[in-house]
């Protein structure tokens, strides 16, 4: 097997939620495999950032500043993509929101939908715009971010977990339609990782010691530990794989 499986080269990608955490990692290592890369988020200073360290490593990159759960907004980052790149390979929907943290029951109607606006309905839209482009270019790939929490419903952040679940569908279903077009589409689902996004769940203390407990690999994950799935899946190392969901949670789902 030649290492040449995983190369991105002459790829472009579009990753969404790109100027920090998991994001920022995903576009750092997809320019590291050879992708040009579009960091596209709410905050276009801080994407310049990333796109800034995606640069030095050879890559070209563009900043783009759009909120995902506003249509007008993802089809302006898709054009923004093409325009500067030609095209686009490969999307990774990694931006996420979750707002609350407590019983369902208690999530106010506004809360609800913007957690299905950014974790669902972006999705939805940036896959539906980038077809079109990844057909011309004979297939591509798309990688959504779940997480175990779309396969395990986890206690306090139910909403968000219903939210995964449902792109663990679209993954599946956009895999079922799309792949007479060379268009893969799987997912990873990250366990706990250790981000801004998250840390009201590993800064408990009580909490992050009895979760680690009962994880084989008692490791609280980086977000570079999550990059590895992705390029993988963007890369013709994976080209037999679509409707997947990759598992990276140090065992948690091992009961």
């Amino acid at each position: 097997m030649s290492l040449e499986m995983f190369s991105l080269k002459g790829k472009t990608a579009l990753v969404t939620g790109g100027s920090r955490g998991i994001g920022a990692a995903i576009c750092e290592s997809l320019a590291e495999a050879g992708a040009d890369v579009a960091v596209v988020s709410r905050k276009v200073e801080k994407c310049e950032l990333v796109a800034e360290k995606v640069r030095a490593k050879g890559a070209r990159a563009i900043a783009g500043g759009a909120h995902v759960g506003k249509t007008d907004d993802c089809r302006r980052a898709v054009e923004a993509t093409v325009q500067a790149f030609g095209g686009i390979d490969i999307l990774v929907n990694n931006a996420a929101t979750n707002p609350v943290f407590g019983p369902s029951a208690d999530c106010s109607d506004d809360a609800f939908d913007k957690i299905f606006a950014v974790n669902v309905k972006g999705p939805f839209m940036l896959t539906k715009l980038v077809v079109p482009h990844m057909e011309k270019r004979g297939g591509g790939a798309i990688v959504n971010i779940v997480s175990v929490a779309g396969l395990v419903p986890a206690p306090m952040i139910g909403v968000y977990s219903m939210s995964k679940a449902a792109l663990i569908h679209q993954t599946k279903t956009f895999a079922k339609e799309l792949g007479v077009y060379g268009i893969r589409v799987n997912a990873v689902a990250p366990g706990l990782v250790k981000t801004d996004f998250s840390r009201a769940l590993w800064e408990a203390e009580e909490m992050i010691k009895e979760f680690l407990g009962k994880q084989p690999i008692q490791k609280l994950a980086e977000p570079k530990d999550i990059c590895g799935a992705v390029v993988f899946l963007a890369s013709p190392a994976s080209a037999l794989m679509t409707g997947s969901v990759v598992v990276v949670d140090g065992g948690q789902l091992t009961g």
